[in-house]
């Protein structure tokens, strides 16, 4: 193993990657940190970063904007798939880590790092997101992992250590959740929601960020119009828009509706279960139209198989396993189920509630002529006999072979 003179630290500001520019310098001979932090829509948590960077050690910073990369190539081919992670967890966090590791490795490349480093604790999914695509671009890169190596075992006490290095934090003891935010999502983990007995307090001011509770919600409905292109969202109410403003502008107005609050205790790919509560309004508005859409457009067999993918893809999400060839095979499928999921969605936005107000399509798969209950020209019911008498057949041989055994 080579001496380490130059690290790229994976840099976002918070509890951890402040200490560990410290650390680093005092672990590794004072060697030179080179922070960079990803822009995938922290927002304000960006502000004074470069300033804050520079003053606890690091010798630059580099803020790289993501956000058009990470909605185009990672959240939309995820939303087409319908992926969703144990039925809740729409991989906020998931899927900006490999974007992230990706441009670490560029830059490191670019100033000739002798190691990477990131802050994820040694019980997270992080750790594995990160370095598998790190491993994906930079196979021979050394990487470390404070979490895995220091002496400090919890939060309490990498406060005391930014408390004794003078190192400037945005939080204290009694606001100290672990909070994961991006364009997509805001997590909140830690004190009173690790024991899931306890119910998120979602009326204290402060806990959400994004939105609002379903009950401080407005009393009156919210009325909006999605339109999917190949099952890419690209308008909302009639108005074109990229994807960072598509989803920037979905969640405000769902935040403003208590929409996309979730409550989960997921299994981590570690082994152990955790729990979050998590915010993601845009998410939760755009996957619920895109799976309204699909209703009409995919076929019975092709939406059910795509529902098996789904399951599969949002584990190769939530595992890190973006860069990897099924993960790429599933999204050219996905690709090809989706050249007919165009047209627009209506839902109606209510204290937390998303309800279905209209779909058309252009390709739409609907016949109201075959599906009506009144009298129609198109069907002729005495076929479904037939059918049936085929399509049950191997019940009713079973059953009479299991008579004529069961008689002997």
């Amino acid at each position: 193993m080579k001496e380490i003179k130059k690290v790229v630290l994976a840099y976002s500001g918070g509890l951890d990657t402040s200490i560990i520019i410290p650390w680093l310098k005092e672990n590794y001979n004072n060697c030179e940190v080179i922070a960079v932090s990803g822009d995938v829509g922290q927002g304000t948590e960006l502000d004074g970063l470069e300033e804050k960077a520079i003053k606890t050690g690091a010798s630059k910073l580099y803020i790289m904007d993501l956000k058009d990369e990470f909605v185009k190539d990672y959240i939309f081919p995820t939303l087409k798939a319908g992926a969703v992670y144990e039925n809740d967890y729409l991989l906020g966090t998931s899927f900006a880590r490999p974007l992230i590791a990706m441009r670490l490795v560029e830059i490191a490349k670019k100033e000739g790092a002798d190691a990477i480093c990131h802050g994820c604790t040694g019980k997270g999914n992080d750790q594995v997101r990160f370095e598998l695509a790190i491993k994906a671009f930079a196979p021979d890169m050394q990487i470390i992992a404070p979490w895995r190596i220091w002496n400090i075992k919890s939060r309490e006490e990498e406060i005391e250590y930014a408390e004794a290095h003078n190192i400037p934090l945005k939080i204290n003891r009694e606001t100290n959740y672990s909070k994961d935010k991006n364009l997509w999502h805001l997590s909140h983990e830690g004190l009173d929601l690790e024991d899931p007995a306890n119910e998120p307090q979602y009326n204290k001011p402060g806990f959400l960020e994004i939105g609002k509770s379903p009950e401080q919600a407005p009393d009156k409905p919210t009325y909006v119009k999605i339109h999917f292109e190949k099952g890419v969202p690209t308008a909302v109410d009639g108005k074109e828009m990229g994807g960072v403003e598509l989803v920037e502008y979905l969640n405000k107005i769902g935040g403003e509706n208590g929409i996309g609050l979730c409550d989960l205790v997921e299994n981590r790919l570690v082994g152990m279960k955790s729990r979050g509560v998590y915010e993601n309004p845009a998410g939760s508005i755009l996957y619920r139209a895109h799976q309204v859409l699909e209703t009409i457009c995919l076929d019975r067999d092709t939406a059910h198989y795509k529902a098996l993918v789904a399951q599969r893809f949002a584990e190769l999400v939530y595992f890190g396993q973006w860069f990897t060839p099924l993960r790429e095979a599933l999204s050219a499928f996905v690709d090809k189920t989706q050249e007919t999921v165009t047209g627009d969605v209506t839902l109606k936005l209510y204290k937390g509630n998303m309800i279905n107000a209209g779909v058309t399509s252009p390709y739409t798969l609907y016949s109201e002529a075959f599906a009506t209950f009144d009298e129609d020209e198109v069907y002729n019911q005495k076929d479904s006999a037939g059918f049936i008498n085929l399509f049950g057949l191997p019940i009713k041989v079973k059953a009479i072979l299991d008579a004529e055994r069961e008689g002997k």
